[in-house]
């Protein structure tokens, strides 16, 4: 758990044990105000350098995310808990979605003529507005991060970066790898700050726009502050993904993948499946499977290469998910496996899995289960899966199972989701637009153009010809 060390500091906590990562500084006022300077100074000269200068970044980018791999992973693993293997893959991922804007990106930023007739030539230009403000989560302390700044950075802005507190340890190597790579310094610039400091300076006139990953509650707060300061904002938020099982899925592959995409991260991503609904001709066989797979999980020290489960990012996070275990348990739901704090230090909770019915009014079918916890549902129908699926007030990701492609894709239709996976757990993809509808957000991420385009100034110019 994050905690205050001092009236000027803060620590990083290993939540596998407790004890302190690191004791950081926050950010004086003339700190802060130097640092914005910085990245508005920088923005300056950055915004007017060719492509090749920024698929050069970007390319720097990923070769010293890999240079400093060991270093980057056991940052992650040791602030907020991450299995060392799937802290090696953030990294990997990272490097991944730098190379692709250094191959992609001066087409997405390439200007698109217009035919406007009666002698006038419009060319629409995307040109970088300034710095980005990102307010950033601990669930993937850098992925969250890189992917954010590879586009906004791309299209020539400069990136400041408030990561949370508990991973401040990640945001100050990230820093060092982008300076490393070749960036100017005010390029990548992140500063140690409040959550209610970071919402103040939405508002500077030096900040053009903001990105946040984080809670809904925060969403509001944030697109609230950003509204009021007339700046382009992109939120990306909570969910509460179905994963939907039609009668005709091939369970061996559905399982497997559920137990992955319920715990993977131990199980604290926003797109992580958490709400597992099953047509109720293969309920029974899929909730048996499942919950055997989830209690054969590996639980251990973060720095074992052979973990597969490690704890949560904080103590608190893990008493308020056990707390929803209980209440639903008192709403009827069974649980399965699992529902355990372990008599241990650190924030450990055992992979759970519970079945709730789904008019049961269950606490885990309703709130977003940040953790270990998986909620099992049975329905009639496909019908009734679709109307379960759309119950929720968040609409991020979904995974849906069938044989039948041409009736995946019909029912796709039907789910409100920003994505949706046949077949497949939902992942974020540097080619794929990332985002969400309803209370996970507003704007995308990735996806070729989509991302790249939401902090740029479409300018058209449009030129006419006197005679």
């Amino acid at each position: 758990m994050s905690a205050t060390a001092g009236p000027a500091t803060i620590e990083s906590i290993d939540p596998s044990n407790g004890e302190v990562v690191g004791t950081y500084e926050v950010f004086s006022e003339g700190r802060i105000d130097a640092a914005l300077d910085l990245a508005h100074d920088a923005f300056r000269n950055y915004r007017r350098t060719p492509w090749s200068e920024r698929a050069a970044l970007m390319s720097g980018i990923a070769r010293e995310m890999r240079a400093m791999r060991d270093e980057l992973a056991g940052m992650v693993s040791r602030e907020m808990g991450k299995p060392i293997k799937e802290a090696e893959a953030e990294v990997e991922k990272c490097a991944w979605a730098a190379e692709h804007y250094a191959e992609h990106g001066d087409a997405y930023l390439a200007p698109e003529p217009i035919d406007a007739g009666e002698g006038r030539r419009v060319v629409v230009h995307k040109r970088p507005l300034g710095p980005v403000l990102a307010i950033m989560p601990w669930n993937y302390p850098l992925w969250q991060a890189v992917r954010a700044a590879t586009p906004i950075v791309s299209a020539g802005n400069t990136f400041v970066l408030k990561h949370a507190s508990n991973v401040t340890g990640c945001g100050l190597l990230l820093e060092q790898a982008f300076e490393r790579a070749g960036a100017a310094p005010g390029v990548f610039k992140t500063i140690v700050v409040s959550g209610r400091k970071a919402s103040e300076l939405i508002g500077d006139r030096r900040i053009a726009g903001v990105t946040l990953t984080g809670s809904d509650a925060a969403g509001v707060a944030v697109g609230e502050a950003a509204g009021r300061a007339i700046k382009p904002v992109v939120l990306e938020l909570g969910g509460s993904d179905p994963f939907i099982v039609l009668r005709d899925a091939n369970l061996d592959k559905a399982v497997a993948t559920a137990v992955t995409a319920r715990f993977q991260n131990t199980g604290q991503s926003c797109i992580a499946a958490k709400r597992f609904i099953v047509v109720e001709a293969v309920a029974e066989e899929f909730e048996g499977r499942f919950a055997e797979a989830a209690e054969g999980l590996r639980r251990g020290a973060p720095s074992d290469p052979e973990t597969q489960l490690g704890p949560m990012a904080r103590e608190d996070l893990r008493d308020e998910l056990a707390g929803i275990v209980r209440a639903s348990e008192a709403a009827g739901a069974r649980v399965l496996t699992g529902g355990v704090c372990p008599d241990e230090p650190g924030a450990w909770y055992e992979p759970t899995v519970v079945s709730a019915a789904a008019s049961s009014g269950a606490p885990v079918m309703r709130e977003e289960t940040f953790g270990p916890v998986a909620a099992v549902a049975r329905v009639p129908d496909e019908a009734a899966a679709i109307e379960l699926a759309n119950e929720s007030e968040f609409g991020l990701g979904s995974s849906l199972w069938t044989e039948d492609l041409e009736r995946a894709e019909k029912l796709s239709a039907e789910i409100e989701a920003g994505m949706v996976f046949v077949n497949a757990m939902t992942t974020s993809d540097p080619r794929i637009p990332f985002g969400g509808v309803k209370r996970s957000g507003v704007g995308r991420e990735l996806g070729g153009e989509y991302g790249i385009r939401a902090f740029v100034n479409m300018q058209s110019v449009v030129l006419t010809e006197l005679r």
